[in-house]
């Protein structure tokens, strides 16, 4: 279904002059109607739903046909998958947690990368037209998946107490103030670090995704009279909005992905 504000702005053919207030966009911006199901049983599909089904077919798909029949001298479809599975795998991956640790980790953070950016990239993308990343339950179940790996690795590296003492801070040479220092680093690990790890992807395309539609419609509201003018200056930013979230789909994605591998990078450390 499309977007409420733009069925409000474009289908009444709603302009500045007309008498009428302009339909900015809000939370209403970001509800959708059920393609198929009952939302007041929670059981239904609706587009951002669709999206995230077809982005997971995207990239699977994608990966597939480039590594199906792999050639020692690549083709153009092999070629780029190999270039970004090599940019995360050394990029990312190699950077933080280095050969030896960080191969094993490899896929899972490949999968991630490309997964989160084809969520971030709807947004630009004609007809879909929106980022499934700006709602918050996406980037907090794949937040999730990484916190849920992070601890799994970090007590079965270092046992149940050295687990406990990672993720605490403990440090005994801290003295008095090591009590302290382990409620903050318990709390700052375990509750706040998978809080802002998916607040973090969900802000920006949810303020991405916002300012686009706000000069998108700012651009058709203004289209009458002496606002035709102004009409033009809104569409300009609309492309070079457009241009600038095309961007920040990439380093979200990337940001995403390097704090994942952050994360494992703490667990696998030695403690001291």
């Amino acid at each position: 279904m499309s977007d409420p504000t733009q069925v409000l702005a474009f289908e009444t053919d709603c302009h500045i002059f007309d008498g009428c207030g302009f339909p900015g966009p809000g939370l209403h911006s970001f509800l959708f109607e059920p393609l198929w199901g009952d939302p007041e049983s929670n059981a239904y599909f609706n587009k951002p739903m669709l999206l995230a089904l077809l982005g997971s077919i995207i990239v699977v798909g994608f990966f597939w046909a480039a590594f199906r029949k792999p050639k020692v001298v690549p083709g153009k479809l092999q070629m780029v998958a190999e270039a970004g599975y090599d940019f995360v795998r050394r990029g990312i991956v190699y950077e933080t947690l280095g050969k030896k640790e960080g191969e094993k980790y490899v896929p899972f953070m490949v999968s991630l990368f490309f997964f989160v950016w084809m969520l971030n990239l709807w947004s630009i993308i004609p007809v879909a037209q929106f980022p499934v990343t700006s709602i918050i339950a996406y980037p907090a179940i794949l937040a999730a998946i990484v916190y849920l790996t992070w601890m799994s690795v970090t007590f079965k590296r270092h046992g149940f107490v050295g687990g406990f003492k990672n993720i605490t801070g403990y440090d005994k040479s801290l003295g008095a103030i090591l009590p302290m220092v382990m409620v903050i680093e318990f709390f700052s690990n375990v509750i706040v670090r998978p809080f802002t790890h998916a607040v973090r992807l969900f802000a920006n395309m949810f303020a991405g995704h916002t300012l686009l539609l706000l000069f998108t419609i700012a651009s058709w509201y203004l289209l009458n009279g002496i606002g035709i003018a102004y009409a033009g200056v809104s569409f300009v930013m609309v492309i070079v909005m457009t241009a600038f979230e095309l961007f920040i789909q990439a380093v979200q994605a990337y940001v995403f992905v390097l704090l994942a591998c952050s994360f494992i990078q703490g667990a696998l450390a030695e403690h001291h």
